[in-house]
């Protein structure tokens, strides 16, 4: 699926607020879907680069030979769900932001990844 369809179907998951895919090394969305005025979802993208960008930093200086599955930040009513993409799609992430009262966690998870293995890019 192209990045629009990824986006669409992204917000069709419970609860979603907003979702983005986003180039952690320049910090720049390549499509964006929803938000609002609670949620600027350009500022909020780029601010998510830094996390991902210093989780991966942190895997390197461990030295461990692993990746990031997702990264949760959770507020009150939000969940923030940032997804690596497979290192064969380059340097980007998935960035999910949902409405704790009225998503699925472990559903919207899983829907990411599979949005993820259908993504070409």
């Amino acid at each position: 699926m192209n990045i629009e369809t990824a986006l669409k179907e992204a917000m069709a998951i419970d609860g979603a607020l907003g979702v983005a895919l986003v180039d952690y090394e320049s910090g720049m969305s390549l499509g964006t879907l929803g938000g609002g005025p609670h949620l600027d979802l350009e500022l909020a993208a780029a601010g998510n680069t830094e996390v991902v960008r210093s989780k991966m930093r942190t895997l390197a200086s461990l030295d461990m030979n692993d990746v990031i599955e997702d990264i949760l930040i959770t507020l009150g009513r939000q969940y923030h769900l940032l997804r690596p993409l497979t290192s064969s799609k380059g340097s980007l992430f998935l960035y999910l932001a949902l409405d704790r009262s009225r998503s699925n966690l472990a559903l919207a998870r899983h829907a990411l990844k599979r949005i993820e293995n259908g993504l070409e890019v």
